[in-house]
């Protein structure tokens, strides 16, 4: 088991001991060791490498060493990746023309990205599914994407400007010590701001009171976000170990149980099994939400109440998850900024099929395993027939409160075993296991999709489109010329919004 450990992590050996005390892979212990250091580390940064004590130079520098070094000691030589990643790109960025930049950055970025997994998979240990060099350049490959995208549509279009960054500049946004391990992905021009201690005064303008006729400028401590965080990591991290091994996912191809369990039953372990394989990701993308927070990156300005809002670049909404009534809520709460950097990418410039488009893209660049794209292929479907059932009956259903209630419970039990069904070969990753179990439920819910989406009427894309924008043009006539002349960060001067 010890040997196993060992040759299977391309990083430091330091902690062997306590990876064969604990009895889990050293990779992984490398990979909490390092992000408890990049936590403490945060808090550091934060308090004696502030905005107003140095420069951004400095903070630059700090942040990108830290990186490398945390990078290195989990991944070793496979760390250089990352340098190579970024160099290309940045090589594009600074000689290729504006207009094919973005296009070529993508192209490149997501290329290396593959090359890499496919030698990850296919030439090293297909199979083996545990904390890997490519999990970083997935992040990478967003943060390079989504800059070129902004460059281009901050030259091209009315677009908050965002400048050609230095290389230092580059390399800290791509590999700062907070989120190289594990994101998330941010907006080019929320780091910057960040770095350079701007974050705070656009959105203390916005929501903060006025005080003898100034505006307050007092900075929000993250200290209770990141205590509240670090207590969901905590609960997350303990369900995740009891729970897991008690309703392994892989019991449900298991031939003795699917003859010997009632359909209902394989059901219902399906849900728990993918209730307690969900807690991983949520100690993991937690856990990095609160090293951002410590170091005072991901202020979103204030809640009603007054107290500070630090989910600028959170990655998922818990209760929202656990409590969608539709698989478009599951996947907008469920890794947030990968969704809108697909959206961003992808489904608001592709101009045939978008969601099957975005679907396919997310498959490749979350790797080659043939589960993903089972999985993601079956998502188009129910995305289409989730969409085609929501317009179609949910009407009915408004009259009355009762209606409604009955409804929501009734959508949320689909939902959740849309969901589980839709994930399974994510899980299971081959594509042998990953059929077997869809025979085992008869392909029924595939069918079920095919026939709601052949059945029930739904507007195409392009018509919903132009009514929300219709909608939204009616809803901004009353607003300035400065709200209608500028465009988010987040929406990257898209031409057009599509409805989901």
């Amino acid at each position: 088991m010890a040997t196993e450990t060992t040759s299977s992590c391309t990083g430091s050996n330091l902690l062997q001991p306590i990876s064969e005390i604990i009895n889990l892979p050293l990779d992984q212990v490398n990979f909490v060791v390092c992000q408890l250091f990049a936590l403490l580390t945060a808090f550091w940064f934060r308090l004696y490498l502030h905005p107003s004590k140095t420069s951004p130079f400095i903070r630059h520098v700090v942040a990108t060493l830290l990186g490398f070094y945390l990078a290195l000691f989990c991944f070793g030589w496979y760390a250089l990746h990352f340098l190579v990643q970024s160099g290309l790109t940045y090589s594009i960025m600074i000689f290729a023309e504006l207009e094919h930049m973005h296009k070529l950055c993508f192209i490149v970025a997501l290329g290396y990205l593959s090359f890499c997994q496919i030698t990850r998979v296919y030439v090293f240990d297909y199979g083996m599914y545990s904390a890997d060099f490519t999990g970083p350049m997935m992040v990478i490959t967003q943060k390079i994407t989504s800059l070129a995208f902004e460059i281009h549509d901050g030259e091209t279009c009315m677009c908050v400007l965002v400048k050609m960054p230095s290389l230092l500049e580059y390399l800290s946004y791509n590999c700062n010590f907070m989120g190289i391990l594990a994101g998330p992905t941010c907006s080019y021009n929320d780091y910057m701001a960040f770095i350079e201690g701007t974050a705070y005064q656009p959105r203390h303008l916005e929501t903060n009171g006025k005080e003898n006729g100034k505006y307050k400028h007092t900075e929000p401590s993250p200290k209770n976000n990141v205590i509240s965080k670090l207590c969901t990591c905590a609960i997350s991290l303990a369900i995740f170990l009891s729970v897991s091994k008690i309703f392994p996912v892989e019991r449900s191809i298991d031939d003795k149980f699917i003859a010997s369990t009632p359909f209902i039953l394989q059901v219902l372990y399906l849900y728990l099994s993918m209730l307690a394989t969900r807690p991983k990701y949520y100690f993991i993308w937690t856990l990095s939400d609160a090293i951002n927070n410590a170091a005072g990156f991901g202020f979103n300005g204030y809640n009603k109440d007054g107290s500070p809002r630090w989910d600028l670049i959170s990655n998922l909404r818990i209760l929202d998850i656990e409590f969608a009534t539709s698989f478009k809520m599951f996947l907008d709460n469920w890794n947030i900024q990968t969704a809108l950097w697909l959206k961003r990418v992808c489904y608001e410039r592709c101009p045939i099929n978008p969601t099957a488009a975005t679907f396919l893209l997310s498959a490749m660049w979350h790797g080659v395993y043939p589960g993903y794209y089972l999985t993601f292929l079956t998502g188009i479907g129910m995305t289409m027939a989730a969409r085609a059932l929501r317009h179609n009956i949910r009407p009915y259903f408004l009259g009355s409160t009762t209606h409604k209630s009955v409804y929501d419970v009734i959508t949320w039990a689909g939902t959740q075993v849309a969901i589980c069904y839709t994930v399974v070969p994510f899980v299971l990753l081959a594509v042998g296991p990953s059929l077997k179990f869809y025979r085992s439920w008869y392909y029924c819910i595939h069918i079920a999709c095919l026939l709601l989406v052949l059945a029930l009427p739904v507007k195409p894309w392009h018509l919903r489109a132009k009514e929300e924008q219709q909608q939204q043009n009616s809803l901004q006539g009353g607003l300035t010329g400065d709200h209608n002349s500028q465009c988010i960060t987040d929406n990257n001067c898209n031409q057009k919004h599509k409805a989901t």
